[in-house]
Protein backbone atom coordinates (compact mmCIF):
# COMPACT_ATOMS: atom_id res chain seq x y z
CA UNK A 1 0.00 0.00 0.00
CA UNK A 2 2.99 2.29 0.67
CA UNK A 3 4.34 1.65 -2.42
CA UNK A 4 1.18 2.45 -3.86
CA UNK A 5 0.39 5.44 -2.67
CA UNK A 6 4.41 6.88 -3.34
CA UNK A 7 3.98 5.46 -6.81
CA UNK A 8 0.20 7.17 -7.60
CA UNK A 9 -0.04 9.22 -5.16
CA UNK A 10 -3.18 9.74 -3.05
CA UNK A 11 -5.86 7.32 -3.37
CA UNK A 12 -9.64 6.48 -2.33
CA UNK A 13 -10.10 3.03 -0.67
CA UNK A 14 -11.36 1.21 -3.17
CA UNK A 15 -8.45 2.28 -5.65
CA UNK A 16 -5.96 0.51 -3.32
CA UNK A 17 -8.17 -2.26 -2.92
CA UNK A 18 -8.41 -2.89 -6.31
CA UNK A 19 -4.71 -3.78 -5.97
CA UNK A 20 -5.53 -6.70 -3.21
CA UNK A 21 -7.13 -9.79 -3.16
CA UNK A 22 -8.61 -9.21 0.50
CA UNK A 23 -12.10 -8.28 1.76
CA UNK A 24 -12.26 -4.30 2.40
CA UNK A 25 -12.49 -4.84 6.55
CA UNK A 26 -9.05 -6.61 6.66
CA UNK A 27 -8.12 -3.60 4.30
CA UNK A 28 -9.18 -1.35 6.61
CA UNK A 29 -7.96 -2.63 9.11
CA UNK A 30 -4.32 -2.36 7.28
CA UNK A 31 -4.90 1.48 6.89
CA UNK A 32 -5.76 1.56 10.23
CA UNK A 33 -2.24 0.39 11.84
CA UNK A 34 -0.82 2.64 8.80
CA UNK A 35 -2.72 5.15 9.95
CA UNK A 36 -1.92 5.16 13.86
CA UNK A 37 1.93 4.38 12.80
CA UNK A 38 1.61 7.95 11.22
CA UNK A 39 2.43 6.34 7.99
CA UNK A 40 -0.59 7.28 6.35
CA UNK A 41 -3.17 10.17 6.53
CA UNK A 42 -6.88 9.84 5.95
CA UNK A 43 -9.03 12.97 4.23
CA UNK A 44 -12.57 12.80 3.57
CA UNK A 45 -13.97 14.11 0.55
CA UNK A 46 -17.20 13.36 0.00
CA UNK A 47 -18.08 9.91 0.86
CA UNK A 48 -15.20 8.80 0.02
CA UNK A 49 -11.45 8.26 2.11
CA UNK A 50 -8.70 9.22 0.53
CA UNK A 51 -5.07 8.15 1.85
CA UNK A 52 -2.18 9.70 1.13
CA UNK A 53 1.37 8.13 2.08
CA UNK A 54 3.30 10.28 4.97
CA UNK A 55 6.74 9.45 4.71
CA UNK A 56 8.49 11.29 7.29
CA UNK A 57 8.55 8.76 9.82
CA UNK A 58 10.22 6.17 7.29
CA UNK A 59 13.59 8.52 7.24
CA UNK A 60 13.75 7.69 10.96
CA UNK A 61 13.81 4.13 10.43
CA UNK A 62 15.98 5.09 7.30
CA UNK A 63 18.56 6.93 9.70
CA UNK A 64 18.51 3.67 11.93
CA UNK A 65 18.95 1.09 9.11
CA UNK A 66 21.89 3.19 7.72
CA UNK A 67 24.79 1.76 9.94
CA UNK A 68 23.70 -1.78 9.16
CA UNK A 69 23.07 -0.72 5.29
CA UNK A 70 26.64 -0.16 5.35
CA UNK A 71 27.87 -3.20 7.86
CA UNK A 72 26.01 -5.45 5.26
CA UNK A 73 27.44 -3.97 1.95
CA UNK A 74 30.99 -3.96 3.17
CA UNK A 75 30.72 -7.49 4.42
CA UNK A 76 28.76 -8.88 0.70
CA UNK A 77 31.68 -6.94 -0.91
CA UNK A 78 34.36 -8.67 0.97
CA UNK A 79 31.91 -11.97 0.00
CA UNK A 80 32.15 -11.24 -3.74
CA UNK A 81 35.98 -10.82 -4.14
CA UNK A 82 37.15 -13.73 -1.93
CA UNK A 83 34.66 -15.37 -4.64
CA UNK A 84 36.30 -13.64 -7.56
CA UNK A 85 39.66 -14.51 -6.24
CA UNK A 86 38.69 -19.03 -5.93
CA UNK A 87 39.40 -20.90 -8.39
CA UNK A 88 36.41 -21.98 -10.57
CA UNK A 89 35.20 -25.86 -9.68
CA UNK A 90 36.27 -27.39 -13.58
CA UNK A 91 34.90 -31.33 -13.58
CA UNK A 92 36.55 -33.94 -15.55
Amino acid sequence: MLRLLREQGPQPVQALADHFAMRRPSLSEHLKVLREAGLVSEERAGRQRIYRLEAAPLADVQDWLHPYERFWRDRLKGLGDLLDRMPDDVET
